[in-house]
């Protein structure tokens, strides 16, 4: 019996994300998700909005139908 995979290419947060260190987040999303790791991609709220930033991921976690990911934010796109 197989399990539901999703391999995601940008970190959507949905602002649910909680800071760790200066630019170190922690973020839980639903489901088993595969995610390059060392690599920028793309940060955004929503999938369908603007980028928000750049980001690493760090680590990668599965446990309990649920994937946690350790990223650090490289880069932030301010309206200021």
């Amino acid at each position: 019996m197989g399990m539901p995979f999703e391999l995601n290419t940008m970190i959507v947060t949905k602002g649910r994300e909680k800071r760790v260190a200066e630019n170190l987040f922690l973020l839980e999303k639903e489901g088993y998700r595969l995610y390059p790791i060392d690599i920028p991609i793309d940060v955004r709220k929503t999938i369908d909005s603007d980028t928000s930033g750049t980001g690493v991921i760090k680590k990668v976690e599965w446990q309990n139908n649920s994937t946690w990911l350790t990223y650090q934010l490289i880069s932030l796109n301010s309206t200021n």
